[in-house]
């Protein structure tokens, strides 16, 4: 049986970092394409400044990993860029075109990513306390930016399902009936 040691292993962190940059570069692929594909709608502006800022938090993490000696690895960008390009295979009940539901899905996929930073940077906040490489005020920042990002996403992410589903704004919200959150049975 294997010896279980309470040991750091310095090689998890930067497992961990090399996952996080893989799913940015998905992200920020992802960003930038929503992006593209609605600006010229009035969510437009906001999408693009939020793809920048997403590409922004991405050369964050870049910059964190080369403060910590973490290599960056080829492989983990070609796989984050093959994943956000396999994710436009899904069923939308339309073959050439977009249908109202790729905004929804898409951007429920990018609140996912947005959520996966966050803990990326409250993960990184926590070591900050042992490690004077971070800087924990900075982290601090950055949690509170992709919570404002994730807040964002979210308030378009309505907006989708309204325009998507036929949803009355009124309704927005509101649990109960059959579809509110309770298991059938």
């Amino acid at each position: 049986m294997a010896e279980v040691t309470n040991e750091p292993d310095p090689r998890l962190l930067g497992a961990y970092l090399t996952d996080h940059l893989t799913g940015a570069a998905a992200g920020v692929d992802l960003a930038r394409r929503i992006a593209r594909e609605h600006r010229d709608m009035p969510a437009g502006p906001a999408l693009a400044d939020m793809a920048a800022d997403i590409a922004q938090d991405r050369a964050v993490l870049i910059q964190i990993m080369s403060d910590l000696g973490v290599p960056r690895r080829r492989h983990a960008f070609l796989l984050g860029r093959l994943a956000e390009k396999v994710g436009r295979l899904k069923p939308n009940r339309r073959l050439w075109r977009r249908s109202p539901m790729s905004s929804v899905v898409e951007l429920e996929s990018l609140w996912l990513g947005v959520n996966g930073k966050s803990r990326l940077w409250r993960t990184l906040r926590s070591a900050a306390v042992e490690d004077d490489r971070l800087e924990a005020g900075f982290l601090d920042h950055l949690c509170d930016r992709a919570k404002a990002q994730a807040d964002e996403i979210e308030a378009l992410r309505l907006r989708a399902v309204e325009e998507a589903f036929a949803v009355p704004a009124r309704t927005r919200g509101r649990t109960g009936g059959r579809t509110g959150g309770r298991a059938n049975g």
